[in-house]
């Protein structure tokens, strides 16, 4: 089935199981009718696909474009073109845009870094948020946004798309509601890629093409260095949140949410940057997080940055384990059910092939998949369908990762508290929990 074919006969109505009306008005300047006006901000990569993604979608049109490169603008509008009449309007200062009154949600596909400080403007001044993952820089962030989205009364979804995938919703009727795999007591999930060094940063004038100042926004200001811009903010803590919150996130999701699970009572990581130490990455890049919970089950996530070998037969992907067989993914819309004793008992495949890769730093999924997901968050804000990554959720799985990390920076086993994730008894693992900021940035609720 192609895409507009599913979108149009309904095939997203799984997406919305157990759908409730909600009572949100609709802004745009085409009210009262089902058109969403949308803002894109950061369109260089994700962003960009994001936009193309939407502006395909019946009802929708990006009429903002919001980014502070001038290459990353031109992509940006270039990816919509096609899609769509209007020429979105480029506003750079994202302050400036949440002052406009005729659009309706915005996407949020920055750095890390300015993903929950996007995001708490953007629904401060009345506006949905579809924000990417991670949905926070540190724990703290996260926390905020949970309240944010509470206190202004928005919707706020992060861009954990396999919640809205059709075989993984139908795997986890099998799993929870037909217990095909009996008592679930562990889960595996794993990255690789073959990322290479990213050398040592030149300190050199920032290009004309680039506002230096917004791009840093919300964290404190550092010097323009040759090799941060575009991708390898990543590999910084001071912006990016590492390969766990970069990839590990979104199967770490899946496990939490197949497994039931809320917030951990025991985080340990291993790990370093082994593969090319000399360089300005500072970040793991091969690391393994393991976390504990009660009720006796614990689920890890492997990643090796730099290192392509596949683990399990795929370069991505999770594998639940019970006391009566095992469920494995390989990364996409597909999973494998075998027994105990080893006996392949059902497979389901992809409904579309998507030349699916873990090193496509764009999309992984393709498309169709992100469509999706994008879907449920539009027909969610038009009250036709309920968010299956809203911020509550999103935050638990944004958490494990970002506790990983702390754990990582700390070389200390963390203990939590399993009703809100909090470290336990370590005064300094829980500095960590927030971070500084430039001073006027803090977001603030």
């Amino acid at each position: 089935m192609k895409r507009r074919e599913f979108i149009k006969t309904g095939g997203l109505a799984g997406v919305g199981a157990g759908l409730t009306i909600l009572n949100f008005p609709v802004f745009g300047k085409n009210a009262p009718s089902n058109k969403l006006v949308l803002g894109v901000m950061g369109v260089n990569s994700r962003g960009n696909w994001l936009a193309q993604c939407a502006a395909k979608l019946p009802g929708a049109e990006i009429g903002y474009i919001c980014d502070v490169e001038d290459g990353a603008i031109a992509k940006g509008l270039k990816a919509v073109a096609g899609a769509q009449e209007r020429k979105p309007t480029v506003i750079k200062d994202i302050r400036q845009l949440l002052e406009r009154k005729d659009f309706d949600a915005l996407f949020v596909a920055t750095p890390d870094h300015w993903h929950a400080p996007a995001a708490i403007m953007a629904a401060a001044a009345g506006k949905h948020v579809y924000v990417e993952k991670p949905c926070a820089h540190n724990p703290a962030e996260g926390e905020l946004l949970i309240a944010a989205a509470k206190k202004y009364n928005r919707l706020v979804q992060m861009g954990s798309q396999r919640r809205s995938w059709p075989n993984m919703q139908q795997a986890i009727k099998e799993v929870k509601e037909q217990h095909v795999l009996g008592k679930i007591y562990y889960g595996k999930s794993w990255y690789t890629n073959n990322r290479q060094p990213i050398g040592i940063g030149k300190k050199i004038a920032v290009p004309d093409t680039l506002n230096w100042d917004l791009w840093q926004g919300p964290a404190p200001r550092r010097d323009y260095l040759d090799n941060i811009v575009h991708y390898n903010w990543h590999w910084r803590w001071h912006w990016g949140t590492s390969e766990t919150c970069n990839n590990g996130t979104h199967e770490l999701d899946c496990l939490r949410w197949f497994m039931d699970l809320e917030f951990p009572t025991k985080v340990t990581s291993a790990g370093g940057r082994y593969a090319y130490p000399k360089d300005d990455w500072e970040t793991p890049d091969t690391q393994t997080l393991n976390f504990e919970f009660e009720g006796g089950k614990a689920i890890s996530w492997e990643g090796r940055s730099c290192s392509s070998f596949n683990l399990e037969g795929s370069d991505r992907g999770f594998a639940i384990f019970g006391d009566n067989g095992t469920l494995y993914n390989s990364g996409g819309d597909s999973y494998r059910i075998v027994d105990i004793k080893g006996k392949t008992i059902k497979e389901v495949k992809q409904a579309t092939n998507t030349n699916q890769s873990a090193v496509n730093t764009v999309s992984p999924a393709g498309e169709f998949y992100d469509a999706i997901h994008i879907n449920n968050f539009l027909e969610s804000i038009r009250g036709n369908a309920k968010l299956n990554a809203e911020i509550n959720v999103a935050y638990r799985s944004t958490l494990l990762p970002l506790l990983g990390n702390i754990a990582q920076r700390t070389g200390r086993v963390l203990h939590t508290d399993p009703s809100n994730g909090h470290i336990l008894n370590d005064a300094e693992a829980m500095k960590l929990w927030k971070r500084e900021y430039e001073k006027g940035w803090a977001p603030k609720v």
